[in-house]
Formats: structure tokens, C-alpha cells, sequence
């Protein structure tokens, strides 16, 4: 179909789109020059002979030019597309939304043209000869073939537009994937950001617990997610929330994207499970961190399921692979204590992070999707490591730490392949009330002790004139 039938349905009273300005990300956040992003993306065009790409994913672009917007909640990207060639690169961005900054950013290499003006280029793009890259100065015959690369997640307008199969080869986006490699920039940030963000959270906790024990307030789940962001706020850097608070008590736990709303909550009660996922946006990187805490008297059941959680955090944490293994051969490390109970939880155990973008990136992640059967984690990946427990109408558990691929020391190299390991940024302690220690190994709490000691390094000295938070901490993170 030609048109759109929803815009059709939409008609006049579709509001206006966002103009919010975007603004220039500087290299010393994003460690890559633009100009070098697009480079190696015309690299990738020459390897497919293709004659150029048109970029339709928001976060591709926005990480392509080193730019950040705000037209989407919680997604730090802006309504454009972009067209790459071997000789051009055209941003079709509203102009409203563009400073002299970004123009001069984006100076003598990359044109700006209105929005709405792809559609009518993509004619003319569809004609565009592959012309291999230039060496030296020495032009190359041009080689009769002339197709587009789209990112097979894009429009199927925009596919029809530049003349359907003849002329368009839908592929994985070569932009994802060089944008889920984080470079040693952006890793440096995700540490930084991780222990401003680990220092907000643990303030919070010892907030909530003081207010719902000594102070007997009675706090919902809203009123104590606006706490927290206000405290999140005051951090360096600070952008705004990665997404919705999870906020929830008791039964309302066991809903895994559950989302309170204002007038439509529990009360938090403290003799019942409180789990609480929440995540930041800050110019050096991106948080999604979530607790389960409780304040009261946990049941034993509580307790199993959550060290069986803990262990799995443990095990995939600890795991070493080569090079080549995909997210899914990870899973089930991270289930297999509570496998071996007869537990399971209904989600993925890790989804890629953006830098300074979408909360949840592509391609890689670690779960059962097909998607993660087919990239293979690499060096420089960020992904979540999240495990956990639901019992419907009663409670739920999660623990999700961010944890960084980096190569691994081993003794031997099998096969001459890299080997990789993982590096966690979380700073946030874990529950000691809901750890049963006998059920976890030597190992398991050599681990836990470490991580402890190094969430109390990090993060004290946010709270050197807080009694409350650096009492809390130091218990929370005392050895077992």
C-alpha cells in the first residue's frame, strides 16, 4: 500500500512533531570523531559494493554524527533519517531543531536537509553507482551495481521508495553493530557514570528504609520513585531518567514491567518484598540497575529464590568464553540454579546498553530470542546481567547488574582465539537479609565479599556528611 492507513485515521488531529533541539555530543563523552564513525561505515559499504545506505533507526544516527536530541521520553535521539555514500552524507533533520553548534559540527561534511524531503531523494538515491573508495587520489571505474543497503528493522515504505528487491539489500545494520562495541571512552564512562549512579541508588535505600521503619511513613510506590529521581538529579552529568521507574511492593513485584502510576498504586509495605529497576541517562553513558530488597522479616521461600538469583548474577559474571559464543549459549548460566529447583523466570537474562542512548540496544543481548543466536558477543559489548524469580500475587525478585565483555587472562589460548570475560560497573549492594550464605560456595562468596568491597571504595565518599547513607552502606557491605 502506498499511503499510510494510520496517518489516514490520524487525520487532523495528530499532534504536532517534537522540535526539541539537539545538541553535539563531544568527543571526550563519545571517543570517536563523526568523521571516523563514517568512514569505517563506508568501509563496510565498499566490502558490500554497495552504492550508498540510508540510516533509519534514531539511536544509529544519533550515535553516527555524535549528536543527542530528546524528542523521544527517556531516549536521548531526534525524528531524522540520514543517507551515506561513498562520497556524501545528507542528515534530513528538521532545521528548528538544529543550533549553530550543530551546524558547525556538521560543516563540510554532511549536509542538512528538511525531513520530510527523503522521501522525494530516495528516487535519485536509488540511482547512485557503487564507486569503490579512492586511494591515493587514483579514481577507480565505477562497477555497475548500485544498491542500498537498509538495516532490516527499517520501513517498508522506505524500501519501496528506493525501488523495492531490485535495488535495496536489507541487512543487519553495520551501524548497530559497531555501535554496540563501546570503545575505551565510552567504557571509562559507563564506569563513572555506574558509581554516581550506585551512590544515588544506595542513598535512596537508606532513605526508604528509615522512612517506612524508624519514621513509620507511609510512602507509595510513586512518592518513593520521585524520591529517587530527585536524588539521581543532583549527580554530575545528570540528563534524565533511562526509563519508567520500577517502583513495586509485594505482589505488584511479581509483574515484571510493571509501572505505578499516580493515584494507582500500592503503599510500600515494609514486611513485604520491594523490588525497585530503575536507570539514568548521563553524558559519559547509560544506567538500568535493579534491587529487591526487604525491610522487614523475609519468608524462607523469599529467601531461596533470591540467593538462586544471586547465584545466577554470580555464575554469569564469572563465566569465561571464546570468542564466538552468542548471548544464548550464555542463558543459561545465569538460570541454572534455579533450574536445578524447578524454577525459571519469563524474560531475557541481558539486554545490550546504549552510551548515552537507548536503554535497550541491538544486536547482541543474552536470553533465547533467535536474534541472540546470531551475533556473537564481541570485546566492548555492554549488556545487562538480570536473572530472577516471580511468584504471582505474592512476590517477585530481580537483580540486574551492567557488566562489560573484555578479554580474559586464561592460561592457555585453545584454537589461538580471544577469550572473554566480563567486567560489572553496578555499584549497588545487594540484600544480605534476603542471602541464605549456606546455600552459596566458596567461591560464590570470595565473590560477593569483592564485589562488596569494591561498591563501599567507590561510593563512600559520596557521603561523607551522611550518617544515615554511610551507616547503611557499611552494613550492607560488611564481609559474611
Amino acid at each position: 500500500m502506498e499511503d499510510n492507513l494510520v496517518d489516514k485515521v490520524w487525520g487532523s488531529a495528530r499532534p504536532a512533531r517534537p522540535a526539541e533541539q539537539v545538541i553535539v555530543l563531544p568527543d571526550k563523552y563519545a571517543g570517536k570523531p563523526f568523521l571516523e564513525k563514517l568512514k569505517e561505515l563506508r568501509k563496510e559499504l565498499d566490502k558490500k559494493k554497495a552504492a550508498g545506505m540510508v540510516v533509519s533507526m534514531l539511536d544509529e544516527i544519533a550515535w553516527l554524527f555524535n549528536l543527542r536530541g530528546s524528542d523521544i521520553p527517556y531516549n536521548p535521539v531526534f525524528f531524522s533519517y540520514a543517507a551515506v555514500t561513498n562520497d556524501s552524507a545528507t542528515l534530513y533533520v528538521d532545521s528548528e531543531k538544529l543550533t549553530d553548534e550543530v551546524y558547525g559540527h556538521l560543516k563540510g561534511a554532511v549536509a542538512v536537509k528538511p525531513y520530510n524531503d527523503l522521501f522525494s531523494d530516495l528516487s535519485v538515491l536509488s540511482q547512485i553507482e557503487y564507486a569503490p573508495a579512492q586511494t591515493n587520489g587514483d579514481t577507480k571505474a565505477k562497477r555497475k551495481h548500485n544498491k542500498i543497503l537498509l538495516s532490516n528493522k527499517t520501513s517498508w515504505a522506505l524500501s519501496m521508495g528506493l525501488g523495492g528487491e531490485e535495488k535495496v539489500e536489507e541487512i543487519r545494520s553495520p551501524v548497530a553493530d559497531a555501535k554496540a562495541v563501546k570503545n575505551e571512552t565510552e567504557l571509562e564512562g559507563m564506569r563513572q557514570c555506574h558509581i554516581r549512579d550506585g551512590a544515588a541508588l544506595s542513598q535512596y535505600f537508606a532513605w526508604l528504609e528509615e522512612e517506612l521503619i524508624e519514621k513509620n511513613s507511609k510512602l507509595d510506590e510513586v512518592e518513593a520513585a520521585d524520591k529517587l529521581e530527585q536524588i539521581r538529579s543532583k549527580g554530575e552529568h545528570f540528563v534524565g531518567l533511562s526509563f519508567d521507574t520500577i517502583s513495586s511492593t509485594g505482589p505488584n513485584a511479581a509483574v515484571i514491567h510493571y509501572k505505578p502510576e499516580p493515584g494507582n498504586c500500592s503503599i510500600i509495605d515494609p514486611n513485604a518484598i520491594y523490588l525497585c529497576d530503575s536507570g539514568a541517562q548521563y553524558f559519559d553513558g547509560t544506567t538500568d540497575t535493579t534491587r529487591t530488597l526487604h525491610f522487614g522479616e523475609p519468608t524462607d521461600m523469599e529467601i531461596k529464590a533470591y540467593t538462586l538469583v544471586l547465584k545466577g548474577v554470580i555464575a554469569l559474571d564469572r563465566v569465561v568464553f571464546p570468542k564466538g559464543t552468542t548471548g544464548a549459549a550464555l542463558d543459561g548460566f545465569a538460570r541454572q540454579h534455579l533450574w536445578r529447583e524447578g524454577l525459571d523466570y519469563r524474560h531475557g537474562t541481558g539486554h545490550g546498553v546504549g552510551s548515552f542512548l537507548n536503554v535497550h540496544e541491538g544486536p547482541i543481548g543474552i536470553g533465547t530470542r533467535a536474534a541472540y543466536t546470531e551475533v556473537a558477543m564481541s570485546i566492548g559489548n555492554v549488556v545487562s546481567n538480570e536473572p530472577g524469580y516471580y511468584e504471582d500475587g505474592n512476590f517477585g525478585i530481580r537483580i540486574e547488574n551492567m557488566i562489560m565483555a573484555r578479554e580474559a587472562k586464561t592460561n592457555h589460548k585453545f584454537g589461538d582465539k580471544p577469550w572473554i570475560g566480563f567486567e560489572n560497573v553496578t555499584m549497588v549492594p545487594m540484600c544480605k537479609k534476603l542471602i541464605d550464605v549456606t546455600l552459596l560456595e566458596p567461591e560464590e562468596r570470595y565473590w560477593l565479599n569483592n564485589f562488596h568491597a569494591k561498591v563501599w571504595e567507590k561510593t563512600n565518599g559520596y557521603f561523607k556528611a551522611d550518617e544515615r547513607t554511610t551507616r547503611w552502606l557499611k552494613r550492607e557491605t560488611a564481609t559474611i
